[in-house]
Formats: C-alpha cells, sequence, structure tokens
C-alpha cells in the first residue's frame, strides 16, 4: 500500500506553520491542513507530478502549494516528505546538511 511519511525537519517546518495559523486564523489554518493531506494523497498516486530538484540534492522533487514548497523523495512504498516551506525561501541552504 502506497503511503507518505513526515520526517522531523518537515514536521518541524508543518508545526511552525500550525502555529501561524493558531495565531491568524483557525478556520484557515484546517483548510491549509485539510488541502495539504489531499495534496499528499495526490503525490501519493502521482509521485512524479512534482518537479525534480536533482540539482540541489539527488532524488529531491517538490510542488507548490499555498505559497509553500513541499519537497519530497520517493520510497518504495510512497513518498517521504522532507520540508514544507515558504517558495520565497533559498532552497539549496535548506539541504546542505544533507550532502
Amino acid at each position: 500500500m502506497s503511503r507518505y511519511v513526515i520526517n522531523v525537519l518537515a514536521s518541524q517546518d508543518l508545526n511552525e506553520i500550525a502555529d501561524y495559523f493558531a495565531e491568524n486564523s483557525v478556520e484557515a489554518g484546517e483548510r491549509f491542513f485539510h488541502d495539504f493531506n489531499r495534496k499528499c494523497q495526490q503525490l501519493v498516486a502521482f509521485p512524479n507530478s512534482g518537479k525534480s530538484y536533482k540539482t540541489i540534492h539527488p532524488g529531491l522533487r517538490g510542488l507548490s502549494f499555498e505559497g509553500y514548497v513541499i519537497f519530497y523523495r520517493l520510497l518504495d512504498d510512497g513518498i517521504e516528505i522532507l520540508r514544507v516551506v515558504s517558495g520565497r525561501r533559498n532552497f539549496p541552504s535548506l539541504f546542505e546538511e544533507s550532502n
């Protein structure tokens, strides 16, 4: 069965996003996380639909989502969400320690 897993760094990213919504709009946060789950399920079904970021890190893929980029890698039985960050961030610096 295909699945998605969220690693520690992505979990921290999502906690920061949740904190933002908790302070600004709980309803918007609920919509965001509902849509995020749907987007991840879509990626499980169509894992190559995201853009390749192999120039930053081998096997890295990403998909834009509501001003953020969901970075992930393919697993044998699904995908692993690596980071969920603002589309304005310096992407290469996010993965320097992983090289």
